[in-house]
């Protein structure tokens, strides 16, 4: 069922607050990563607004769903929309990086309930997930998984490996979701460990693809409800972002895959995120 136009400008509006509390978290911290957190705003928005099925005030409720974080390093975007469902307040997103912190750079599960699993090493998630929808197999669960990826993980071979995994046991409860926003630390994916054709490679490994505009909240609700549909198979959906989304000065610069911006930098930044949410209300 397609999105009421209320529905979709909700959830474009909660995509700009958890832009807004990005860039909160980074200018208090002084550190972090700045593309990925932007580009994938849209994406959790949907994912924690929309389609995940989960309880705030339950973070451990057992038949919620579960959201793996593989690339650890866009945490700031993971804690941004769990501060504005509800499951922290949001003065807390300050605290990011800080000693004693439950916002560490990447996710600790001790430490912040509903995280799922900790998170550092790139390449990893995807195995943690095919884990946890065989479990949920073995006790005829209803409950999925969903596991958001970097592009440039794919340049690890365990990744490969849970693909393999995941196509072997027909994890129809299982859906990937590749942030293909084409940088990495060091460049251009496609210059410094090409990756393409990636929709074609998982095609090989017999998994059903999906293709959408991530930066598109109704198109990136609507390709997962289509992936929900596949039987006998995972899904994976590579949604191809903007780096850096909402900040001009950011947009499509690999330079911002691993820095924060400074106070002045970040000022900026929310005056164009406050100046897009008046354009996104006017046009309502």
């Amino acid at each position: 069922m397609a999105l009421s136009p209320e529905r979709v400008l909700e959830l474009k509006l909660r995509a700009n607050d958890i832009r807004q509390g990005i860039i909160r978290e980074l200018v208090a911290a002084g550190s972090g990563h700045s593309a990925g957190p932007l580009d994938m705003s849209d994406i959790f928005a949907a994912l924690y607004f929309h389609i995940l099925r989960h309880d705030p005030k339950q973070p451990d409720w057992p038949q919620r769903d579960r959201l793996i974080l593989s690339c650890g390093h866009i945490a700031p975007v993971r804690y941004s929309a769990m501060a504005y469902a509800g499951y922290f307040p949001l003065e807390e997103l300050l605290t990011l990086r800080k000693f004693g912190t439950r916002l560490q750079g990447h996710p600790e599960r001790v430490r912040l309930p509903g995280t799922e699993t900790t998170s550092g090493p790139l390449g990893e998630g995807l195995a943690q997930g095919v884990g946890m929808a065989l479990a949920a197999k073995a006790d005829g669960k209803a409950w999925r998984v969903y596991v958001v990826t970097s592009d440039a993980e794919h340049q690890c071979g365990l990744h490969w490996e849970a693909v393999l995994t995941g196509a072997k046991f027909k994890l129809d409860n299982l859906i990937s979701i590749v942030d293909r926003n084409v940088i990495q630390i060091d460049g251009n994916t496609e210059e410094v460990m090409p990756l393409e054709p990636l929709a074609d490679k998982y095609r090989a490994f017999n998994w059903a693809v999906f293709e959408c505009d991530g930066n598109d909240v109704a198109a990136f609700i609507e390709t997962v409800e289509s992936a929900k549909q596949v039987e006998g198979k995972p899904a994976v959906i590579i949604a191809h972002t903007l780096p850096g989304k909402g900040v001009s000065f950011m947009e499509g610069d690999y330079l911002w895959h691993g820095k924060p911006p400074n106070r002045e930098q970040g000022e900026i930044a929310l005056r164009e995120l406050s100046a897009e949410r008046e354009r996104i209300l006017a046009h309502a």
